[in-house]
């Protein structure tokens, strides 16, 4: 518990700052097109996960990383970011500071993140139904889908958005009739 307090006291500045940084020189959307380009090459990538979050790699490496992987890919200030997080050692964090500034974008474009969780892949329809229940739940512009295919589910679909939970799965069913029908023993 103490480990995600101090990570988030740590992630959560530099997300922020780099929101306001985006907003103030009118440059948000590309920011976070760099942010996402930068979070999937490091969700993509195990080794440079590995190589930011090692300590015994020095910063020297780190930096020629950055600018042979993002130099001109990103927006100068994406990589000024980038670069700032090596000098300051929290470059560890980045998966983390990616996380944290989308939340915070998805909360200026008032978009809602559904957490799907389903035993089998979704159709396109299918997900267009969960958004459009999500859109109507939440009252936001737009819906977000982070599906995960869990086969244990049997069928249908677990929907987590913030704290509300609908479980319209086939185990979340048979466990609410065991348990109404052990209530009753």
């Amino acid at each position: 518990m103490k480990s995600s307090s101090v990570s988030q006291a740590v992630v959560s500045p530099y997300a922020e700052a780099l929101m306001s940084l985006a907003q103030e020189q009118n440059n948000l959307d590309a920011i976070a097109k760099d942010v996402r380009f930068v979070g999937n090459t490091l969700s993509d990538s195990v080794e440079l996960s590995q190589l930011f979050a090692s300590p015994l790699i020095g910063a020297n490496v780190k930096k020629g990383v950055i600018e042979s992987v993002f130099g001109s890919q990103v927006d100068a200030v994406t990589k000024s970011f980038l670069l700032l997080l090596v000098d300051r050692k929290r470059i560890a964090f980045l998966g983390e500071i990616i996380s944290e500034f989308k939340s915070l974008l998805r909360v200026i474009d008032q978009v809602s993140l559904a957490e799907v969780t389903t035993a089998l892949k979704l159709s396109r329809a299918q997900e267009d139904t969960i958004c459009d229940r999500v859109k109507a739940m939440t009252k936001s512009k737009s819906v977000e889908l982070a599906v995960t295919i869990n086969p244990d589910l049997i069928g249908g679909v677990i929907i987590k958005v913030g704290s509300q939970v609908v479980d319209a799965s086939i185990r979340g069913q048979l466990r609410r009739l065991k348990s109404s029908l052990t209530a009753g023993v």
